[in-house]
């Protein structure tokens, strides 16, 4: 009987599944057709029919990455500043879920950068989240939160201390707990409204 769309699409998801386990496991480095198939107990002969070469390969599961990322950050819930924070906590890894996507996404940058296309595709994926970024920063300078000021400028240097506590927390976590860094986040909100942090009952881990 021939394969009906759904077959297709259930087979697609398991081999979704699959590069995302290889990923979690051996980060981009290891990620190969080979291991791919061995993970789902095909083929590569198989495989190639959804990836004719490793770059494409390379291509899904970037965006897969990213998928699994935007599903993994919270909502914001109340708007404003506090929308702003909700934000910049989603791309913590103050969860151990949070902490494996974050360490595949700094796997990947050596990938990324090691062609052309998608390093260019990498910064259009960054570029959007700064776009959202801009958003709440314009959100929050609308009530009175944050001062006056170009809000794009404003969720650029937002995004690139969010990135950065992410590698120091990565690489140290002892020195960067949850609960640090969601102070050290605090402190940096501060510093743009121009008042001092104040103590909040949350750690972060949530």
């Amino acid at each position: 009987m021939p394969r009906t769309k759904g077959d297709h699409e259930s087979r697609r998801r398991e081999v979704s599944e699959a590069v995302w386990r290889v990923l979690a496991a051996r980060g981009f480095g290891g990620l190969t057709l080979r291991a791919v198939a061995a993970e789902l107990g095909a083929t590569t002969g198989l495989l190639t029919h959804y990836f004719p070469a490793k770059r494409d390969l390379v291509a899904y599961a970037l965006d897969l990455l990213e998928e699994r990322t935007a599903v993994g950050r919270r909502a914001p819930g109340t708007p404003g500043l506090e929308a702003v924070r909700s934000a910049l906590l989603g791309i913590l890894p103050l969860t151990a879920e949070a902490a494996a996507v974050n360490r595949i996404w700094v796997s990947s940058w050596d990938t990324a950068l090691a062609d052309p296309d998608l390093t260019e595709d990498y910064g259009r994926k960054y570029g959007r989240g700064r776009e959202r970024l801009t958003a709440l920063v314009a959100g929050a300078q609308e009530r009175g939160e944050l001062p006056a000021g170009d809000p794009e400028r404003i969720a650029s240097g937002a995004q690139a201390f969010a990135l950065g506590l992410v590698v120091q927390a990565l690489f140290d976590p002892t020195t960067y707990p949850p609960a640090r860094q969601t102070a050290l986040l605090d402190d940096y909100l501060a510093t743009l409204t121009g008042r001092e942090a104040e103590p909040r009952g949350d750690s972060g881990s949530h």
